[in-house]
């Protein structure tokens, strides 16, 4: 429950702020670009920091890092709401992700700490990946009541009780956990993760803008390609790197990834089309539109903890494969949407592939976790995590890319059309998350986890 408020708090800021968008441009008379930084300098800061919030856990102390993140998302989120100008609102808010690099990746690492039974562990990854759902549904319609009522500083004032709860419990109630054995800190490793995962992010976000073959585009990219290389020639020659490449080499590990990846790229395409339609072709206030899609969110909720359980007794493959079905069909009932859909195909699709979005959660994060030692759980779940967050940066870039360049006119006479190829490039994603479901699953997989296993932990391999 107390790693929970971490996802909790940080998952309804990210949709909160969304909806405030529009508030908070009135205010500073800010354009198009100081509100999109306004969500993508979090977006880039965390991508980037993820990586190094996990393994601090793992060398200085789970619960320890987990505090500190609370009291910087905490603090920074009061600066939020104390900002005077869209530029310190947008220093805020990337103070706010350093914060969160710290909480959802370690809290992962002290639940796979807690529960090494992999039973239990599966089903409270369900319960984990359950309030994502919650935070889904709960972000548009507390933002958009906040901002309505009280102003959207109100959506980071929300985030302080909520942070000294989430502290007074930890302090209370999770022990301390660390790597028995700390690994000594790799700052080139870390370096070129950093430098990877801020160019790779910042050229997502910023390419469909800019254009891909832009001079400022095609330098970050290369940069990225270069870090790429760095940590392929480096990382396998220390003895104790901070991603340890061989981890790659276990089928499932590398295909939960690549799953996360794919799932939440789709699952960012699907929000990010859906709000457009609801709110500029069915003419939905913010409000509205969260309800709207609260069928979505409430099926996530429940299927999240449904989903560790089966994990739990049967393994992976059927929700695996349940999941990319699940979102493969959805975005087909939607091809071809306009202003006359009836609401019960709507709800529809949302409830079918909320489903699918809530059976995909729990097998990726135990993936990730299982097999590993519990010495490297949390740079093991940053990965993972890391994976969700550039997946979600990736779907909403590509697909609003696909969105811009068929739109002529006005949104909401051109939406239906324009949005036909997003909906069948969502589907493909759901249909290789089926793929590649039915690829970790194997007896090949199993095998290749297992020999990765012995080779990472020889001594006492972890459950």
């Amino acid at each position: 429950m107390v790693c929970c408020l971490s996802l909790l708090m940080v998952g309804v800021d990210i949709t909160a702020v969304n909806v405030a968008l529009p508030a908070i441009g009135a205010q500073f008379d800010a354009g198009v670009s100081g509100l999109q930084w306004t969500v993508d300098a979090y977006t880039v800061v965390l991508a980037s920091l993820l990586m190094l919030g996990g393994s601090l856990g793992d060398r200085w102390g789970r619960r320890r890092v987990f505090v500190t993140g609370l009291i910087v998302f905490s603090a920074a989120s009061v600066l939020c709401a104390a900002a005077r100008t869209v530029e310190m609102l947008i220093a805020f808010r990337a103070l706010q992700a350093v914060g969160a690099s710290m909480l959802n990746p370690v809290a992962m690492s002290i639940i796979a700490n807690t529960f090494t039974d992999p039973r239990e562990r599966a089903q409270a990854v369900g319960v984990w990946g359950a309030m994502f759902g919650v935070s889904m549904a709960l972000g548009p319609i507390v933002g958009g009541a906040l901002v309505s009522t009280s102003g959207w500083p109100a959506i980071f004032l929300l985030n302080l009780p909520i942070g000294i709860a989430a502290i007074v419990l930890t302090l209370r109630v999770i022990p301390e956990s660390r790597a028995p054995h700390p690994r000594r800190f790799d700052p080139v490793g870390q370096l070129l993760v950093i430098t990877l995962l801020a160019t790779l992010t910042f050229g997502i976000i910023e390419a469909p803008v800019r254009g891909w073959s832009s001079p400022l585009i095609m330098l970050v990219l290369g940069a990225a390609l270069v870090a790429v290389l760095g940590l392929l020639a480096y990382e396998p020659r220390r003895r104790e790197p901070l991603l340890d490449l061989r981890f790659f080499r276990s089928a499932p590990f590398s295909a939960s990834i690549v799953v996360a990846v794919v799932a939440f790229a789709a699952f960012g395409g699907f929000l990010f089309v859906n709000t457009l339609y609801l709110q500029d072709v069915r003419g939905l206030s913010p409000v509205q539109a969260g309800l709207a899609v609260l069928p979505m969110a409430v099926m996530t909720a429940v299927m999240s903890p449904v989903s560790g359980r089966l994990v739990a007794r049967r393994g992976p493959r059927a929700p695996l494969v349940g999941a990319g079905a699940a979102m493969l069909v959805a975005p087909v009932l939607l091809f071809g949407v306009s202003a006359s859909t009836s609401l019960l195909q709507l709800a529809a699709a949302y409830v079918i592939f909320g489903i699918g979005f809530g059976l995909v959660n729990a097998p990726v994060t135990n993936a990730a976790v299982s097999g590993m030692p519990r010495a490297q759980a949390g740079v093991a779940a940053a990965v993972a995590t890391t994976s969700r967050q550039v997946g979600m940066t990736l779907g909403v870039a590509i697909v609003g890319a696909v969105v811009t360049s068929r739109l002529h006119g006005s949104v909401a006479a051109g939406l239906g059309a324009a949005s036909a190829p997003a909906w069948w490039l969502i589907a493909g994603w759901g249909g290789a998350v089926v793929v590649l479901g039915l690829v970790a699953t194997s007896a090949r997989a199993a095998a290749s986890a297992q020999r990765t296993a012995a080779r990472l932990n020889p001594e006492a391999l972890a459950a």
